[in-house]
């Protein structure tokens, strides 16, 4: 008895496991041919998210090392023309300068002899003058030779020439030759409006004609920025562009500046292309030679940009999911550019038309 008892409990146990309800089997998405498609009982369809592809305004922004430079045609190296020794200083480091302001004044033998050129000359060529007057007044009346007046001309032509180059050779040294008196100091002045930024004129010493220069000036409140571009880059260049300049010494300043020139040839080693940044520079905190970081922008454009969880990559190729029906997507590969905080900028692949999975991508990684 007790063992038909037991027969009967087994046998209700096995009947009762035998209806208890199968597991449920999902499928989260299928293929058909390039396209994913998932399921109305998907477990995905509540994870993925789809946003529509739309164009933002882009600025690029391109970041170089570069250095401070004087601009060249406000700068002036100043040596002395003729040796001689300094025989007053009238300059002083850090003195605002015009055009003809006074540096110093030299005493030079080698002066003094071109004063005696341009006096000689002088005087030959207003002689010759007279000369050639004489002889055409005595052809008018008849008296004169055709030929004496000829020489006379051909004279006069000769000592006007040396006269005038006696002239200018000491009028290219700022030297009034109105008001030269043979003897007197060669002044040496400023050629330029500017600044004296360096010099080492003493008082007594003697300076050689083929001497460095001793005075040097600069106007400083407008430089140039010196930068290096890739040639890969330079297309996003142009004149007037927006710069902004940091430097290391000025650490919470930001100097506005904008593209002045383009270089036209490329550096061969570095495959870069030189770019001049001008800067307004009225404080002058900006000195020669320093270093600093330039940052050029791009002029705005419409652009895409996409969230970055929309992105997936691949054998080094990037792709997204693009929405082609209800609950279908394609895999299309893209071109990527700047990544800006949780957005990569797209150059190609994809368009405003376009929808894409912006949440999600990574659960479709296995769909072939």
């Amino acid at each position: 008895m007790k063992k038909m008892i037991l027969f009967i409990a087994g046998a209700v146990m096995l009947l009762s496991c035998s209806h208890q309800p199968a597991e449920t089997t999902y499928i989260d998405f299928t293929n058909k041919g390039d396209t994913i498609i998932i399921p109305d009982e998907s477990r995905l369809k509540d994870k993925i998210k789809v946003i529509k592809v739309e164009e933002e305004d882009y600025q690029q922004t391109l970041t170089t090392d570069g250095f401070v430079k004087v601009i060249p045609n406000q700068y002036a190296e100043i040596a002395p023309p003729y040796s001689g020794r300094i025989s007053k200083v009238h300059l002083q480091l850090g003195q605002r300068t015009s055009p003809g302001t006074v540096l110093f004044e030299l005493i030079s033998p080698e002066f003094t002899d071109a004063q005696k050129l341009f006096f000689q000359a002088r005087s030959e060529y207003q002689y010759a003058g007279i000369a050639l007057k004489r002889q055409r007044d005595l052809l008018q009346h008849g008296v004169g030779a055709e030929r004496d007046m000829e020489e006379a001309k051909v004279n006069y032509d000769i000592k006007e020439k040396e006269y005038q180059n006696t002239k200018e050779a000491l009028q290219v040294f700022g030297v009034n030759v109105d008001k030269l008196r043979l003897g007197q100091s060669l002044v040496v002045t400023s050629p330029i409006a500017g600044e004296v930024i360096w010099h080492d004129v003493v008082s007594g010493h003697y300076l050689k004609s083929d001497d460095p220069a001793h005075v040097k000036i600069a106007e400083l409140d407008k430089v140039w920025i010196v930068g290096m571009i890739k040639e890969k880059d330079i297309q996003h260049i142009r004149i007037n562009g927006e710069v902004q300049v940091r430097s290391a010494a000025l650490p919470d300043r930001i100097i506005k500046g904008k593209v002045y020139h383009i270089n036209e040839a490329v550096e061969e080693d570095a495959r870069s292309i030189q770019v001049l940044i001008e800067c307004e520079n009225k404080d002058h905190a900006l000195k020669p030679g320093m270093f600093i970081t330039a940052e050029f922008k791009s002029e705005s454009r419409k652009t895409i940009f996409i969230p970055s969880t929309s992105l997936l990559q691949f054998n080094e190729q990037s792709y997204v999911f693009v929405r082609v029906g209800d609950h279908k997507y394609i895999k299309k590969t893209v071109k990527t550019g700047d990544t800006d905080q949780d957005k990569i900028h797209i150059l190609s692949g994809l368009t405003t038309q376009d929808y894409i999975i912006s949440e999600g991508a990574f659960y479709l990684l296995d769909a072939k």
